[in-house]
């Protein structure tokens, strides 16, 4: 029973990486760059929507709130944390990385790591460095065969959040027209743009549902885990980039399941092995993985033109 407690665990967890991973794989896929800034936009929703909570708390719902106030406090907050994470995506896009656009790949990763500097020191000047103890979005918990088992409401909330994007992803890419325009760019952005796709328009909403996704991620992984400061999204950002890797980065299946595997992995090294190791686990499974598979689970090795 306990095996079957932490890979419950370990699939919660990953559905979070899994989620993070999608904003990631979708911005490499449209834009062929690598935005490194995108765990600190997950730490901005944590933020948007813990002080939008406290505020509903404090101000709005009174000393003996409603379940349904409480419930629609909440979901105005994660919106609330969606629009703001969705506009600071499309402004870092426009600012920070459009200028570059034909530049080298280097100077593109230097520029996404001084990015992600800066919202972490602007997040510790606006927010304070203290960390903050973060409410999660719903509570309570099943309990299975006499409570030997049990699941709380925020993983089984974050696995069902994980495949609903997942699909709906799925299904804008491939049947949506801006999903098609988004595909076109992918393949080749020049011939795009001549048959008269907008590439910064689409560059530009692809930045914006990948912060939108890191603001539900940032909302889900202060659930599970309920504290906040400046750096709560560096480490995931890098293990779902590492997910993202692993799964086959371009591709949103291989998202999913590189999270999800992820999460696993992490969850049973922590349990059977060392929860000092579990991290250098991550990281020798990903390595072996792409000396097997260079192009990860599910990607596709791209020829290259010369």
């Amino acid at each position: 029973m306990e095996f079957l407690s932490y890979l419950i665990t370990g699939i919660s967890l990953g559905s979070i990486y899994a989620i993070i991973a999608l904003g990631y794989t979708m911005v490499y896929g449209i834009a062929k760059m690598l935005n490194f800034a995108h765990g600190d936009v997950i730490m901005v929703g944590g933020y948007v929507a813990f002080y939008a909570t406290s505020f509903a708390s404090s101000s709005l719902l009174g000393e003996d709130p409603s379940t349904a106030a409480t419930v629609l406090a909440t979901i105005a907050a994660v919106v609330l944390a969606m629009i703001v994470c969705t506009v600071l995506g499309v402004v870092i896009e426009g600012l920070a990385y459009r200028p570059l656009r034909q530049a080298g790949s280097l100077a593109v990763l230097i520029t996404a790591i001084g990015v992600s500097y800066f919202l972490q020191n602007a997040a510790q000047l606006l927010f304070g460095a203290n960390p903050k103890n973060f409410t999660p979005v719903v509570s309570g918990q099943l309990t299975f065969f006499d409570g030997q088992l049990r699941i709380t409401n925020v993983a089984l909330l974050t696995v069902v959040a994980c495949i609903i994007i997942m699909v709906a992803l799925t299904a804008f890419t491939s049947k949506g027209k801006m999903g098609k325009a988004m595909r076109a760019c992918s393949e080749d952005r020049g011939a795009a743009q001549l048959m008269g796709i907008n590439v910064n328009a689409t560059i530009s909403l692809t930045f914006a549902i990948g912060s939108a996704l890191a603001a539900i991620a940032g909302v889900l992984m202060c659930s599970y885990s309920p504290v906040l400061k400046p750096t709560t999204g560096s480490m995931p950002g890098i293990k779902a980039f590492t997910a993202a890797v692993f799964g086959g980065i371009g591709s949103i299946p291989g998202a999913f399941l590189g999270g999800i595997l992820l999460g696993i992995i992490e969850s049973l090294a922590q349990a059977y092995i060392s929860t000092q190791l579990s991290n250098a686990i991550l990281f020798a499974v990903l390595i072996i993985v792409l000396l097997v598979k260079p192009s990860g689970l599910l990607g596709k090795m791209a020829p290259e033109k010369v």
